[in-house]
């Protein structure tokens, strides 16, 4: 009977998983809600055509993927972000490149408190062993992890909060944090982050074996909600800025630059031709109630691919671009004949005039 008890216990023990942390993408959230391969970001080479402000009307171009958003740490179809679907769009002007995130949802805003506003993250693979699942995959925990023991496990991380940021106000890289060489944002806490794992998360230019002084923020940002009826000129004063349970899109837009000064693998550089990934993560406070780490909404249970494509020839822009060259081109050659022919002129005008008689000094 004993020995029927003691197996009965280890089986029983075996069968049930054991809890993990959970801080980020962890290994349970492998499973249903994973995108089609075929699905793409694809960031084409579009210059001068967007500005970082929260607006969307620069954006009414270009094409987007859409997304279900489904709980990172449980994708279970049953309990999707409610609200709709996130739109991702992209482009880069070849030397920037930028996003714009579009949310339904119901406005919501609490001045000072992120956690009861929405929030948005971007999520890029640095290391070549990188996993999106643990946010990079070491197996290190705090305190164990480094730049060497969780080598090539470097994620990049871009994440906002808008809770002390007015909408349509640019928000990220500033003097004052850049200047400390950190990642951080006092004024609007759109952040340049980095990590191994949940566990082992930080600023740029922070880290376990201490602080470096030449690290940077990156990104710059903005946001805005459809539901705002003033376009400009908003005031930290002039807080919520929209009537509460209204309902509308936000709009998450940034910027940065496609190569960084970065020198501690914290940054992902991106490649024009080239493909890199990314995931997008929400964070919306249902019911009124502030949102914690882990309770975030995620666009696919994998990395999603990101093409920055090369420019084509035979794209409208381009050819906009060439025939303004080839007008200008003309237009130079043309004065430069006129100029050449009318020095000819003068010289042939000079030889054939009469030339001044010579008259002695010692005569007058």
């Amino acid at each position: 009977m004993l020995r029927l008890f003691l197996l009965s216990a280890i089986v029983l023990f075996v069968t049930i998983p054991l809890a993990a942390p959970h801080e980020g993408h962890d290994d349970v959230a492998a499973g249903s809600c994973e995108v089609s391969p075929d699905v793409r970001i694809v960031a084409d080479y579009r210059p001068g055509i967007i500005t970082v402000d929260g607006h969307a009307d620069d954006w009414a171009g270009v094409e987007g993927s859409e997304f279900s958003l489904l709980p990172a740490l449980d994708p279970d179809a049953d309990k999707e972000y409610t609200g709709g679907k996130i739109s991702i769009k992209a482009v880069h002007d070849g030397n920037h490149v930028f996003f714009i995130l579009q949310i339904d949802g119901e406005y919501a805003y609490s001045q000072g408190e992120n956690q009861k506003c929405p929030s948005v993250a971007l999520m890029f693979q640095v290391g070549e062993n990188a996993s999106y699942h643990n946010m990079g995959g070491c197996k290190n925990l705090r305190g164990s992890c480094n730049n060497m023991t969780c080598r090539g496990h470097e994620v990049d991380i871009m994440h906002f909060s808008i809770g002390n940021a007015i909408p349509g106000r640019l928000y990220g890289a500033n003097l004052v944090d850049n200047s400390e060489g950190t990642g951080g944002d006092r004024f609007g806490h759109l952040v340049d982050v980095y990590a191994w794992n949940p566990h082992c998360l930080y600023l740029d230019g922070k880290g376990p074996s201490g602080n470096s002084s030449y690290a940077q923020n990156d990104w710059q940002g903005a946001w805005w909600h459809s539901m705002i009826t003033t376009h400009s000129a908003l005031v930290e004063d002039d807080s919520p800025y929209s009537k509460g349970g209204e309902k509308g899109t936000y709009y998450f837009e940034f910027s940065r630059s496609l190569r960084t000064m970065d020198r501690s693998q914290q940054d992902v550089q991106f490649v024009i031709g080239q493909t890199s990934r990314v995931a997008a993560a929400f964070w919306y406070p249902t019911g009124g109630k502030p949102w914690s780490k882990s309770q975030h909404y995620s666009a696919s249970c994998d990395w999603l691919p990101l093409d920055i494509t090369a420019p084509s020839s035979s794209s409208s822009y381009m050819t906009s671009s060439n025939s303004s060259w080839d007008a200008a081109t003309a237009f130079s050659l043309l004065l430069s004949v006129l100029a050449f022919c009318l020095s000819v002129f003068l010289g042939y005008w000079v030889s054939r005039s009469k030339a001044v008689p010579f008259t002695p000094i010692d005569g007058l």
